[in-house]
């Protein structure tokens, strides 16, 4: 899945500064993320009423007009699982993260070491909302999570299913099968689906699946699937 991340704080080089450690994280785990900076409250809350869809927030207490803390109370009034990290140079706020639910207090400077086990419990908190699909078969229904799915065969009518689990074949066509599917999915051939998380290694005309499996390239979509590949790495 892709995780949305928002980084609020006034100070443009600490803004940077996070921006680089949770991207770094992000990569390295080979999380996709979206991560949005803003320099004040204001700018965020404007964006967030339009979507509302963000998953982390690492706030700076401290802000002009809007305090990282009365940004997190609005967030909260209608949204209980966003994760909420407050990032601050004084202890005294502690007992304001109470009132939000705050997922944790990190005092300045912020390092890797800090930072690190504070994503990486975020993003485990924020598992249970993980993306799956439901495939019918005349033996069973199954629900299977997005994570799982290898790539996805068109077959005529049907679509087969490979997954880390088992191999589905559901009728169904892959256009169709494919819109339940998320941005870390590529069509990579008219017959064929890859789920970039389990790609091993690419070449001119075709992809190795981690599992073994090869799968047929398109003419000419080399290119296209070496740049999502770089941006999904």
């Amino acid at each position: 899945m892709k995780y949305k991340v928002a980084i609020c704080d006034d100070d443009a080089q600490q803004r940077e500064y996070i921006r680089g450690i949770v991207s770094a994280w992000f990569q390295k785990h080979h999380h996709l993320a979206e991560i949005r900076l803003y320099e004040e409250a204001r700018p965020f809350l404007f964006d967030y009423q339009a979507e509302k869809d963000f998953d982390l927030l690492l706030l700076d207490v401290e802000m002009p007009k809007i305090s990282g803390v009365e940004l997190a109370k609005e967030v909260r009034k209608d949204n209980d699982s966003v994760q909420i990290v407050f990032i601050t140079g004084f202890y005294e706020y502690f007992s304001d993260g109470f009132d939000v639910s705050a997922l944790h207090y990190l005092i300045k400077p912020v390092d890797e070491e800090k930072l690190y086990p504070v994503l990486e419990k975020a993003v485990s908190n924020l598992s249970w909302r993980q993306r799956s699909v439901l495939i019918s078969t005349p033996e069973l229904d199954v629900k299977v999570p997005l994570s799982e799915i290898l790539y996805v065969e068109a077959d005529k009518v049907y679509v087969i299913v490979h997954t880390l689990h088992g191999v589905y074949r559901t009728r169904i066509a892959l256009a169709k099968f494919a819109e339940q599917l998320d941005d870390t999915f590529l069509k990579v051939h008219r017959s064929f689906v890859v789920g970039l998380k389990h790609v091993q290694k690419i070449a001119r005309t075709e992809i190795t699946l981690l599992n073994g499996d090869s799968v047929p390239i398109s003419r000419g979509m080399y290119d296209a699937v070496h740049a999502a590949m770089i941006r999904y790495l």
